[in-house]
């Protein structure tokens, strides 16, 4: 088992508010997509990550990480919902010590924002990011959940786990941790933080 979390990246969404010409994670962002971005990202924290994604995006996955790291779910599971992939992901990563989840469409995430959850869950069965109150990602979780996370269904993500089990709030001052792309609009505003962060 190893002692540091895995990063379970969720990019087997629809994205179905996002109403641009195709999927919301192969959108270009930088000098390659939002998927990518959000990637390289997770791997700059140095942590193990585990792609959770359709056939649709695997091969924008693998531009990034290995084809171990990549779980392709069916199109019909896929379209299940976040509990889904969440279990999916956990059960395949079932010997990590512990699990961080983070969509695929937060790129501004940055590493040092999973490395302050990922310490948290030495003391605490889930923490989640926080910047000026309001809760973020990612959110991790750990060995004592692993029953709860390979039990969620549909829609629901893990937001019932949270309102269930104490979660630590860890304060970072990373806004990236809020942001994620669902329309347009969204990613044209991830577009400018980008520019200006590089």
């Amino acid at each position: 088992m190893s002692s540091v979390p895995t990063v379970i990246v969720l990019a087997a969404g629809q994205g179905q508010r996002f109403a641009g010409a195709g999927h919301k994670l192969s959108q270009s962002l930088g000098m390659g997509t939002v998927l990518g971005a959000t990637l390289e990202k997770v791997l700059a924290s140095h942590m193990p990550v585990l792609v959770v994604t359709t056939a649709a995006l695997a091969a924008t996955a693998s531009q990034h990480v290995a084809a171990r790291d990549i779980l392709v779910l069916p199109d019909g599971v896929a379209c299940r919902g976040m509990g889904h992939s969440i279990a999916a992901g956990v059960v395949a990563r079932a010997n990590a010590s512990a699990w961080l989840l983070l969509p695929g469409d937060m790129p501004l995430v940055q590493p040092s924002s999973m490395h302050a959850v990922a310490n948290a869950l030495a003391l605490n069965a889930a923490a989640y990011a926080q910047h000026r109150g309001r809760r973020g990602h990612p959110v991790g979780f750990g060995p004592e959940l692993y029953t709860e996370l390979i039990s969620l269904t549909g829609d629901e993500g893990a937001r019932r786990i949270l309102a269930r089990f104490p979660a630590a709030a860890v304060d970072v001052a990373d806004a990236g941790v809020l942001v994620d792309i669902d329309t347009v609009e969204d990613l044209q505003g991830v577009k400018r933080q980008w520019t200006q962060a590089g």
